[in-house]
């Protein structure tokens, strides 16, 4: 259960957030209608017509790409959030300073960075899963059970880039983390093809990747398919970022704004 300390720090960026919430929800909906129009439905025309449609487990290019960007979309969320936030909080504008003179502990301060996330991920992936439901890309059961193996999958990223960030000395670390590390992941990870139409000695490095395993999750939930692994697999090996990141995250967090 989170101690008071903790939920401090969810009100603190609660009462930040106030400030952007319109622009933040005008921009969650807006990217995911943009990318479903243009992906899914001009792209997805050429690729139903074609022969590509017997790649994709016989749904249309739509369907099949609405929870693979879901997927994706909360791992953008995570990885951003836990990157500039937490770099702003520790170097450009220190408040984690200020925090850290309060009674609030480093583990505190992280456990509250890492839930407030996951209220954002939750935004996200409610606003998304309603424009799925808009487009016909899937039912509103579908979306709904989406909502867990995507949420995780944000959090599977913003848990090892918050530790990152901490380690990192300025944006040029983020920078190029997202440059040579989420942007591939992004186009690589089973989004918008399926894994089997890339040549077979890449495919041990997209299953590696915690992306395709929360893209096989949420796909497979959303669509009723069966995943390539069990489930709990997918699952555990997501855990284990999150768990790994977060212990990470206190240890050079602490190191750096403690020791």
């Amino acid at each position: 259960m989170a101690g008071v300390e903790t939920l401090r720090v969810v009100e603190t960026h609660a009462r930040a957030y106030r400030r952007i919430w319109r622009g933040s929800v005008i921009t969650t909906f807006l990217n995911p209608i943009l990318y479903l129009a243009a992906m899914g439905i001009g792209l997805g025309v050429l690729v139903d017509e074609g022969t590509g449609r017997q790649a994709l487990e016989g749904v249309t290019y739509l369907t099949f790409l609405a929870p693979g960007l879901l997927a994706a979309s909360t791992m953008q969320t995570g990885a951003g959030d836990g990157a500039w936030p937490v770099m702003v909080g520790i170097k450009w504008q220190r408040h984690y300073e200020a925090i850290l003179s309060t009674p609030v502990a480093v583990r505190d301060l992280v456990a509250g960075h890492l839930l407030w996330v996951v209220v954002r991920l939750f935004m996200v992936t409610v606003i998304f899963g309603f424009v799925m439901v808009m487009f016909d890309a899937t039912g509103v059961a579908g979306a709904i059970r989406a909502v867990i193996p995507a949420m995780v999958t944000g959090l599977a990223f913003a848990a090892p880039v918050t530790a990152f960030t901490a380690w990192t000395e300025d944006h040029t670390g983020l920078t190029n983390l997202f440059r040579f590390g989420i942007v591939p992941m992004f186009l690589f990870s089973g989004t918008f093809f399926p894994i089997t139409q890339l040549p077979g000695w890449t495919h041990p490095l997209a299953y590696a990747t915690p992306l395709w395993h929360g893209v096989e999750m949420t796909r497979a939930w959303s669509l009723g398919l069966d995943p390539t692994l069990p489930p709990v697999v997918h699952f555990g090996y997501l855990t284990l970022w999150i768990v790994g990141g977060w212990i990470a995250a206190n240890r050079l967090l602490a190191k750096r704004m403690v020791n």
